[in-house]
């Protein structure tokens, strides 16, 4: 084959979210995750940009695991006119077209209200895509295991490695000619609650290495303790707790942690809702595939009973109408859309409301400016005042901080041609690559968005 390959980084480059990295070889075109970019406007902006790229000339997208960050911009990819297979292990799929088909509705729900009341600057505002263009992205699907080597032409082969972070997530091993490739995805955490310590690498000649936390160290807080002052300080005020959680995982999580600390007698049988319809449809995924997770079907089972879920609208507006001190849990984890809007466009301008984030919040969504303070946030083209108590547990995060993420790599037997600092922000870049350069003295590069490197293998 011709020993040139072109890396194209079409996203997560200089920034954490809209991962894509398309290698272009002789045999074949292979795109690793397909993301959304989210946070800053101008990010966001760029998801309308069709990729600069021939997408009809893509044979097959590998993807790591199934948030919107590394599947949402799949319906796009396919209206531009990509054929070729998706491929991922069965439950990264599950979860891909539970984010996709819920990420539709909502763009069609904020479409709708902005065309109706005139909010946005589009006439017409046009949703991303549509239910109809992730159905016909999800017939591209593919399941394959992990563990296990597979040919895609007569020089190239990959694997999927377990790596935590959510159910179904791997690190991808893609060998090109006898050079490995290996793109970490996103790295999750050892003794999880729920999932297994991510497997490590031990060869990488190009390594592709995500740096969400390349410049922090999780707090070593002790979260049991933090949810149970929580819980008992809303009893006390007779306020609402509210939790913006990613549907994925982080909701799972916290719904057993509250369920131990109640089966412990350290929480009272508070009423716990969880609002998430996509939530709601990920718990039937743990359901379905046991073997992902630590959860026995015996407590999945009790925890499902011991937590109210949401099931309607009608059901969301009888739940803030309930005058009692509550537990709402409720999408989106960065607060960008789903039901935790209507809670907070509520009661976020009551001071008996505690709003706890429990999760990454990128630059330029509504979660981090809670987290910085801001006196007003604004939904549906409105302002409204904060008075409501926001706290951060930041040790519930499903990515690897700078330790664990130097930890991962510590199997690896030879020196890397290239390490590329990927999916990061610009100071979480720049500190995990001073860190691999003290503890392994490897030489890294931040590549930049569209940036096109030639290597020869």
């Amino acid at each position: 084959m011709n020993k040139n390959i072109n890396i194209h980084f079409l996203g997560g480059a200089g920034v954490v979210t809209g991962s894509k990295f398309l290698l272009e070889t002789s045999e074949k075109n292979i795109l690793i995750d397909c993301g959304m970019f989210q946070g800053l406007k101008e990010l966001r902006d760029l998801n309308w940009n069709n990729i600069p790229f021939d997408v009809q000339t893509i044979d097959v997208v590998l993807l790591t695991h199934g948030h919107l960050d590394h599947v949402g911009y799949l319906p796009r990819l396919v209206k531009q006119g990509f054929r070729g297979e998706i491929i991922g292990t069965a439950p990264t799929l599950a979860i891909a077209e539970i984010i996709l088909k819920d990420s539709a509705k909502i763009h069609a729900e904020h479409t709708e209200k902005a065309n109706k009341e005139k909010y946005s600057k589009h006439h017409p505002a046009l949703p991303f895509f549509t239910e109809e263009d992730v159905e016909k992205t999800i017939t591209l699907f593919n399941v394959e295991m992990i563990d296990k080597w597979v040919r895609l032409s007569k020089n190239i082969s990959y694997r999927f490695q377990y790596n935590g972070h959510i159910i179904g997530a791997t690190f991808v091993e893609l060998d090109i000619n006898s050079k490995r490739f290996v793109f970490s995805g996103d790295i999750g955490r050892p003794n999880d609650y729920l999932l297994e310590d991510p497997k490590k690498p031990e060869w990488a000649d190009f390594l592709f290495l995500e740096s969400t936390y390349g410049n922090k160290l999780h707090p070593k807080e002790n979260i049991e303790n933090t949810l149970t002052e929580l819980v008992n300080e809303v009893i006390l005020k007779k306020g609402n707790l509210i939790i913006p959680s990613f549907a994925v995982e982080r909701l799972q999580t916290l719904m057993f942690i509250l369920w131990r600390l109640y089966q412990k007698n350290k929480i009272p049988n508070i009423p716990i809702f969880i609002d998430s319809p996509m939530g709601n449809n990920v718990l039937e995924v743990f359901n379905r595939f046991p073997k992902w997770h630590k959860l026995s079907t015996q407590d999945y089972n009790a925890m499902c009973y011991h937590i109210n879920i949401i099931q309607s609208y009608r059901e969301t507006w009888e739940t803030i109408d309930d005058k009692r001190s509550k537990i709402i849990i409720a999408g989106s984890g960065m607060v960008t859309g789903g039901r935790v809007l209507t809670y907070l466009q509520q009661i976020i301008d009551n001071p008996t409301t505690t709003v706890l984030l429990v999760g990454y919040q990128a630059e330029g969504t509504r979660g981090r400016q809670l987290q910085e303070g801001a006196h007003e946030i604004r939904f549906f083209g409105k302002y409204y005042p904060v008075k409501a108590n926001i706290r951060t547990i930041e040790s519930l995060s499903a990515h690897a901080d700078q330790n664990e993420i130097i930890d991962w790599m510590k199997l690896i037997k030879n020196i890397p041609e290239t390490v590329y600092l990927t999916h990061g922000e610009p100071s979480a870049l720049d500190a995990l690559r001073l860190k691999i350069k003290h503890v392994y003295k490897w030489n890294c590069t931040i590549p930049k968005l569209l940036q096109i490197d030639k290597v020869m293998i």
